[in-house]
């Protein structure tokens, strides 16, 4: 069996696979197809990207709600407000913007804007998949850190002490974790990964290990599913045993 975290990058999907003996690969994608060719058998993915969209439900999604009021202030406002599905597969911010508050009375924030291109590319992707559903779920990083770690990160992703705050949350569950970060740092241009993106991967691909082993919690714990039949619903491994 192979687990694979995957992050959205500024060149397409980063991957770190590990597999049961601790032994890691990492790879970047140019797409999610690409990915799902290699990872299609065999394979549990964990990818940073939301997956299940609302079409006329201004609340917003459960699991963001549900998971921001878990991380608490102020890593709460890494899970940002999803878009609506119509608002996504528009290719301006004004228009993007104009067809979102329609349908959830708000405009779309620039950093949502951003990764909204990958969020597209998702959702296309398993639309036409439904053999991949199953297979390729979603998780939010800080999410997965604070059930790690048993309380929310104290600094940000951003910062040196963000970053060794992760690192050592990761050590903690994944003894190849230097290795895995120091690896990816000199394999790949920071234009190409980043350091917070090999982070967010890094767990995600944990996540996946120690879930598939001990199972895996949700939220919201029951299924909630959109009205393509995508489920709105984030995953993580609670290390409170």
């Amino acid at each position: 069996m192979n687990f694979v975290g995957v992050d959205g990058c500024k060149s397409g999907w980063f991957a770190i696979e590990l597999n049961e003996t601790n032994k890691f690969k990492i790879e970047l994608f140019a797409n999610i197809s690409d990915l799902w060719q290699k990872y299609n058998e065999n394979s549990i993915i964990l990818i940073d990207i939301p997956i299940g969209l609302r079409e006329n439900y201004p609340k917003g999604r459960s699991c963001d709600l549900e998971a921001r009021k878990v991380l608490g202030s102020p890593r709460r406002n890494s899970v940002f407000p999803v878009p609506c599905r119509q608002a996504i597969y528009e290719h301006t911010y004004e228009s993007a913007c104009t067809v979102n508050e329609k349908h959830f009375g708000n405009k779309i924030s620039i950093f949502a804007w951003r990764i909204v291109p990958k969020i597209r590319e998702v959702d296309a992707f398993l639309l036409k998949n439904e053999s991949a559903r199953s297979q390729i779920l979603e998780i939010h990083p800080e999410l997965c850190f604070c059930n790690l770690a048993g309380k929310p990160m104290h600094y940000s992703k951003k910062k040196k002490d963000g970053i060794a705050e992760r690192l050592e949350v990761l050590k903690q569950v994944c003894p190849s974790t230097n290795e895995i970060f120091s690896s990816s740092l000199s394999r790949y241009k920071r234009k190409e990964v980043a350091r917070d993106d090999i982070l967010d991967a890094l767990s995600a691909a944990v996540t996946a290990k120690l879930g598939h082993k001990h199972g895996f919690t949700s939220i919201p714990e029951n299924s909630e599913f959109d009205p393509k039949g995508l489920p709105m619903q984030m995953v993580y491994f609670s290390n409170r045993m």
